[in-house]
């Protein structure tokens, strides 16, 4: 997504209009004209486009309630992406040009539209659309504050910094980020002595010893039923991040990502743009065909230049023979208690040395929780009667024996209703595992520190990590019907 123009716009009740600040784009117009051709509708000069979008707005002519282009009923206003009218050189509809008003300023900008403007693609599937208006509004707050009205002096001092805070958070009419809320930009950095040649849009350089960080994350899903008439289902989605902080011209850096000897191929691989080259047959396993055993299973190579925002390399999907943790949950009812038992066992292949590791035991539809006799062989149990919740802490390690137990039994006082759930009605409940675990992936997929390769004179230190995460990890009561999911989990 980028913008042709951003323009703010200072009014006060029709008195004292101007333009405080504009922008323009040019290579993004560029793009623009080769997109529309000979329809393309040439962005007009600021005391123009002023007239033009306040009479849109109906901010002038108050004595003219009907303006013909504005009010006409064969036209469809689509606020905030509004219809500009131009009349002049490059003759036509300026469309969508995004606008919001707060106090005394309007902010407006045009987002390019990456498609033929006939026929006009639905608002709804402009993305950048939405992501205008978000530059816009995090604009607003910079400008304005938390208030309706600035100060002047306040507003003249941020209106100083826009051409700062646009190389920032908007380089070559491409949005970034938004500025943060009432601060003040970084000043620009003078260009260092000697031959580094430096990004024209970045206002800053990198300051401290270089360094490359490359980090793989694998989230791991569970549906775990304890009945052999229902299949249990896991998946495992992995991502790789990568932030490089190097002085001067960012260098070509090469990832590679390996697997153990009896790993599986990765499958599903998706890259960034930033990727340069890559062996086309790393992208063709894919989780919805049937594992074949000739698939490439690596090693990964990733050659790529790198942003200079932290950015996903690649993500994937793998199939492994087993979920990290196994668990059995039963639920019963007696003399007006409910009566569980919960076995968790910790694979043999999973490293037992968790970050954090809990098990949530939440019961629905019931009343408030009142007597509470569980025992657990491992970790702390934590009671929370007013959200009828037991947490099981389980700590940083599971027994020598791999395996910890929860027996007791739970009464309800019928005083309060607790949370309720449409799912767990009767005796369906569940148990909602949470763990993380350092320096390990469920794949077995790994990124050698002595494998990223980075070609620069700056020789930046090298950091590499990977970690294990739980989501939507659930152990459901045995003794009950659960909700039954077919086919692969989508993440």
């Amino acid at each position: 997504m980028s913008l042709r123009a951003l323009w703010i716009i200072s009014h006060e009740k029709g008195e004292n209009v101007s333009v405080r600040f504009s922008r323009r784009f040019p290579t993004v117009e560029h793009r623009a004209k080769s997109l529309a051709g000979s329809l393309h509708v040439v962005v007009p000069e600021d005391r123009i486009l002023l007239q033009l979008l306040l009479t849109e707005l109906g901010l002038v002519d108050l004595d003219k309630p009907f303006v013909a282009s504005r009010d006409d009923c064969l036209h469809h206003q689509r606020s905030p992406a509004l219809e500009l009218h131009v009349d002049r050189p490059g003759r036509g509809i300026l469309w969508p040009v995004l606008a919001i008003s707060q106090g005394p300023l309007i902010l407006a900008c045009l987002p390019l539209v990456e498609a033929p403007p006939d026929p006009r693609p639905p608002l709804s599937s402009l993305l950048s659309v939405s992501q205008g208006l978000t530059l816009l509004a995090g604009l607003q707050t910079f400008l304005c504050g938390s208030g309706t009205k600035p100060d002047s002096e306040g507003l003249a001092s941020r209106l100083a910094m826009m051409p700062s805070v646009l190389l920032q958070v908007c380089p070559l009419g491409t949005p970034l980020d938004v500025p943060q809320s009432g601060a003040p930009a970084t000043s620009a950095v003078p260009a260092p002595a000697g031959t580094q040649k430096q990004p024209a849009w970045k206002t800053g350089l990198h300051k401290g010893r270089a360094v490359v960080n490359v980090t793989l994350v694998e989230i791991v899903r569970s549906m775990q039923y304890g009945n052999r008439n229902r299949q249990d289902l896991w998946d495992v989605y992995g991502t790789v991040t990568c932030k490089c902080e190097v002085e001067g011209v960012m260098p070509n850096v090469t990832v590679t990502l390996t697997l153990p000897p009896n790993g599986s191929p990765l499958q599903d691989i998706q890259i960034h743009p930033c990727v340069t080259s890559l062996d086309a047959s790393i992208l063709t396993a894919s989780s919805v065909d049937n594992c074949d055993s000739s698939a490439f299973s690596g090693p990964y190579k990733f050659p790529f230049s790198p942003p200079l925002e932290p950015f996903r390399l690649c993500s994937y999907t793998s199939q492994v023979p087993i979920p990290p943790i196994l668990g059995s949950y039963q639920l019963k009812e007696d003399d007006n208690q409910l009566r569980l038992s919960v076995t968790l066992k910790l694979h043999e292949s999973v490293k037992n040395s968790f970050e954090y590791c809990e098990a949530h035991l939440p019961f629905f539809n019931r009343d408030q929780m009142g007597s509470v006799d569980v025992k657990v062989s491992s970790g702390q149990l934590e009671v929370s009667k007013e959200k009828n919740l037991l947490v099981w802490v389980l700590g940083q390690k599971f027994p020598k024996c791999r395996e910890v137990t929860m027996e007791g039994s739970i009464g309800f006082t019928g005083q309060l209703p607790g949370p309720t759930d449409p799912l767990c009605t009767e005796f369906t409940a569940y148990i909602k595992l949470y763990f993380k675990v350092p320096d390990l992936t469920l794949s077995g997929c790994c990124v050698d520190q002595h494998s990223v390769q980075v070609y620069s004179s700056a020789k930046p230190r090298i950091v590499t990590s990977r970690e294990l995460k739980s989501k939507e990890y659930f152990i459901w009561n045995s003794t009950s019907a659960a909700p039954i999911s077919s086919g692969h989990m989508m993440l």
